[in-house]
C-alpha cells in the first residue's frame, strides 16, 4: 500500500502546483489590467479619438478632360475631369476635458515648455488627419491643361458667375456683389492667363508707389479719381502718389490728423489690426504699414472694379468683399480700428444691419473712423444722415468722442454694461445668446448687437510687438480635440515653424527671394505668418482657415495677423495673379475627402503670379497624385525630404509656375 500512498501524495501536490499556478497568473493579469488603465487616465483627458483614415482621391488613376474652355489655338483633345458634390463638414466636437495633469492631480494649464520635437506637431497638430504610406503609390499620366480665353486673364469664378447673378430674386442690397459660384460642371477647368505684356511685378517698397501699366491694363480709375490724387499714369506705369478722396493731400497727414484727433489711438502699439472699407486702391492700408499696423483693405468688385487688383498689385493686403447680406468672412472682435472714408455704404438702413457687422468685427474698445459728406456738409439732407447716425450709434452704445473737420471718430464699449442697462425694447436688440458671432460662412446679417464675453475674452490684449507671441484668451474658446494643452500646441506650433522658416532662409535663401504677398491656405494658429515676422522677411500673410477644420481665427487676428476663413471646394475671393508664395501643409490630403484635388491646385495656379513659388508639406501617400496634376499645370515640380529624413511619411513639394507662360 505504501506506493499506492505515495502516489496518492504526487498526485495532489501536482493539483496543488497547478492551482496555485493558476490563481497567480490570474491575479498578475488582474493587476496588470488595472493598473494600465490607471495609467492612461492618469496623463491625458479626452472625450473621443478620432480613427486615422486612409482615402483615395477620386483623381486616382483617372484620365482628365481640360478642353472646355481651351484657348481656340489649342489642339489638344481631353477627357472630362470628375466633378464630386463635397459633402457639407463635419462640425468640430468640443472636448469636455483637456489638458495636463499637475503633481495633485488636478487639471492645469500652467506648464514650461521643454525641448520641441518636431514629430510631435507632425503627430498631434490640431485637426490633421495623418495618411500612411501603407503602399506604393502608382504614378499617375494625366495630360496637359490647357489656357482659358484671353478675356478671362481677370476672371474671379464666385464673383464673375453671371448665370447665377442673373437669376437672382433681388439686387438692391447688393446681392449681386456677394459670392455666388459656379455648380460643379461649370467650373474651371483650365488656367488662367496673364495679359498680353505681362511682366514681373516691381518689388516692394517700390511697388507702394508705382506698378506696370501692362498686368492692370485698366484707366477707368485714372479717369473717374484722377482730380483726386489717387492715381495717375506715366508711361508704361500707374503711379499712386498717396492720396484719397477724402485725403487728396495725402495719406500720411490724414493718419496724423486722426491720431491728434484720439490720442489714444496710437498706430502700431494698441492699434495694430484695421479694416478699410471700400478702400479704393488702398492707400489708407499702404501707408498704416510703415507704422506697424497690418489693414485688411476690402472692396466689392463694382463699377471700380480693379481697385483691389490695384491694391494686390501695389504690394497692399486687400480682398474682395463687400456689405451687402451675408457676414464678412472674418471673425467677432476682429479689429481694432474700422475706417470708412466715403465709403458710399448707407449705414443706418434695415435698422443698421450694415453698422451692426462693423459692430461684430469690432474689438472691444475699438475705434470707427467716418470721413464721409455728413460729417461736415451742412446741406438737409447731409445733416439728416448725421442725426440718423448719431441716434444709432448711441443706441448701440459706441461713444462719440470726436468730430473735426470731415472726419468723425467712434469709441466701441469695453464691456456690456451699457447694453444691460438700457431701457427695456430699445433698439437693435442684443442677440440671442444662441448666435455664435464667429460663425460666418454663408451666415445671413442679423439686426442685433453682438454682446461682449462676460469673460473679458478678445479685449485684453498686449502691445504690439508682444502679442504677436502671446497666447490670447480667445485661444480657450477654440473647439478641437486636444490632447495636450491648447497654450502647449500653440507654442510649439509657433516653435515649429521657425525652426523651419530659419531653415528655410539659410538653406533656400527665401531672405533673397521678392516674397511679398503670401497665402497660408492652412494657417492653424498662424504659425507659419509669425515666423515670417520674426524672421524679418518683408512680406504679408493671408491666413486661411478652412470651415473643414477647427475655427483658429479668432487667435489669429489676437496675434496682430489678418485672416479669412475660406472652403477649399470652392474659388477663393481674389483676382489671378494676387500672391507671390503660397504655402498649404496637411491641407490636401485632408480636402481630398471633400473635394476635387485637381480643382483646389488649379485654383492655386489661378490665384499665384508668373514666377511665382507654392510649398505643399503633405503625406507621401497623396505626393505622385500632386506631382502629376503639378505637371500638367506646367509647373515645375520638386519632392523634398522634410527634416525628419528620407523615412518620413510626409515630404514637401516644391513647385515653380513659369514666368513667362502665356
Amino acid at each position: 500500500m505504501k506506493p499506492s500512498t505515495n502516489g496518492d501524495l504526487l498526485r495532489t501536490t501536482v493539483v496543488l502546483k497547478v492551482v496555485a499556478s493558476f490563481v497567480v497568473a490570474i491575479t498578475f493579469f488582474y493587476l496588470g489590467k488595472h493598473w494600465s488603465e490607471g495609467y492612461q487616465q492618469l496623463i491625458f483627458f479626452t472625450t473621443h479619438t478620432t480613427p486615422e483614415e486612409v482615402s483615395t482621391s477620386p483623381n486616382f488613376n483617372q484620365s482628365f478632360n481640360v478642353s472646355a474652355l481651351i484657348h481656340p489655338n489649342q489642339t489638344q483633345t481631353l477627357e472630362p475631369l470628375p466633378h464630386i458634390s463635397p459633402p457639407p463638414p463635419e462640425d468640430p466636437n468640443p472636448i469636455k476635458k483637456f489638458g495636463i495633469v499637475n503633481e495633485n492631480g488636478t487639471m492645469s494649464e500652467e506648464f514650461e515648455v521643454g525641448d520641441f520635437d518636431p514629430g510631435m506637431v507632425d503627430d498631434e497638430r490640431l485637426n490633421e488627419t495623418r495618411v500612411e504610406d501603407s503602399a506604393p503609390v502608382p504614378k499617375l499620366a494625366m495630360k496637359r491643361f490647357g489656357f482659358c480665353p484671353r478675356s478671362m486673364s481677370e476672371h474671379i469664378p464666385c464673383l464673375d458667375n453671371a448665370e447665377a447673378i442673373g437669376k437672382l430674386e433681388s439686387t438692391e442690397r447688393g446681392e449681386r456683389f456677394e459670392r455666388h459660384c459656379p455648380e460643379e460642371g461649370k467650373r474651371l477647368n483650365c488656367l488662367v492667363p496673364p495679359p498680353k505684356g505681362y511682366r514681373p511685378p516691381i518689388p516692394w517698397p517700390r511697388s507702394r508707389d508705382e506698378v506696370w501699366y501692362s498686368n492692370v491694363p485698366h484707366a477707368r480709375l485714372v479717369e473717374d479719381k484722377g482730380g483726386q490724387n489717387w492715381i495717375f499714369r506715366d508711361k508704361d506705369k500707374f503711379k499712386f502718389p498717396g492720396g484719397g478722396t477724402q485725403f487728396i493731400h495725402g495719406a500720411d497727414q490724414y493718419l496724423d490728423h486722426i491720431s491728434k484727433m484720439v490720442p489714444d489711438i496710437s498706430f502700431g502699439q494698441h492699434i495694430r489690426v484695421a479694416l478699410d472699407v471700400d478702400c479704393g486702391i488702398a492707400s489708407f492700408g499702404a501707408y498704416l504699414l510703415s507704422r506697424n499696423v497690418i489693414t485688411m483693405s476690402v472692396a466689392p468688385k463694382d463699377v471700380h472694379e480693379n481697385q483691389i487688383q490695384f491694391a494686390l498689385e501695389r504690394g497692399v493686403p486687400a480682398m474682395v468683399a463687400s456689405f451687402a447680406t451675408k457676414r464678412l468672412l472674418y471673425p467677432s472682435q476682429a479689429f481694432d480700428l474700422i475706417h470708412c472714408s466715403r465709403c458710399r455704404i448707407n449705414w443706418t438702413r434695415d435698422d443698421g444691419i450694415l453698422l451692426l457687422e462693423v459692430n461684430r468685427m469690432l474689438r472691444a474698445g475699438g475705434y470707427f473712423v467716418w470721413a464721409a459728406q455728413p460729417v461736415y456738409k451742412h446741406e438737409e439732407v447731409s445733416e439728416e444722415q448725421w442725426e440718423e447716425m448719431l441716434n444709432l450709434t448711441t443706441r448701440m452704445c459706441w461713444k462719440f468722442l470726436k468730430r473735426d473737420g470731415y472726419v468723425a471718430i467712434w469709441q466701441k464699449p469695453s464691456d456690456d454694461s451699457c447694453y444691460l442697462n438700457r431701457e427695456t425694447g430699445t433698439k437693435p436688440p442684443l442677440c440671442d445668446l444662441s448666435d455664435d458671432p464667429d460663425d460666418i460662412w454663408y451666415v445671413n446679417l442679423k439686426a442685433c448687437i453682438t454682446p461682449l464675453p462676460e469673460n473679458g475674452f478678445g479685449a485684453n490684449l498686449t502691445k504690439w510687438p508682444a502679442r504677436l507671441q502671446t497666447p490670447p484668451d480667445r485661444l480657450q474658446s477654440i473647439k478641437f480635440d486636444a490632447f495636450i494643452s491648447r497654450k502647449e500646441l500653440f507654442k510649439a506650433e509657433s516653435k515649429y515653424w521657425n525652426e523651419i522658416i530659419a531653415n528655410y532662409v539659410r538653406a533656400l535663401h527665401w531672405n533673397k527671394m521678392k516674397l511679398r504677398n503670401v497665402m497660408d491656405m492652412r494657417a492653424g494658429f498662424g504659425g507659419f505668418a509669425a515666423a515670417l515676422i520674426d524672421q524679418n522677411l518683408n512680406s504679408w500673410v493671408m491666413n486661411v482657415v478652412p470651415i473643414s477644420g477647427p475655427n483658429t481665427l479668432p487667435v489669429i487676428y489676437d496675434r496682430g495677423l489678418i485672416g479669412v476663413m475660406h472652403d477649399w471646394c470652392e474659388p477663393f475671393d481674389t483676382y489671378p495673379r494676387t500672391y507671390d508664395l503660397l504655402h498649404a501643409a496637411n491641407l490636401l490630403s485632408v480636402e481630398k475627402k471633400r473635394c476635387n484635388v485637381s480643382s483646389i491646385m488649379l485654383e492655386m495656379d489661378r490665384i499665384l503670379r508668373p514666377g511665382g513659388r507654392a510649398y505643399i508639406r503633405d503625406s507621401l501617400a497623396i505626393m505622385n497624385e500632386l506631382v502629376a496634376i503639378a505637371k500638367a499645370m506646367g509647373w515645375q515640380a520638386t519632392v523634398r525630404d522634410t527634416s525628419e529624413g528620407p523615412h518620413a511619411s510626409y515630404r514637401v513639394l516644391v513647385c515653380d509656375k513659369h514666368p513667362l507662360r502665356s
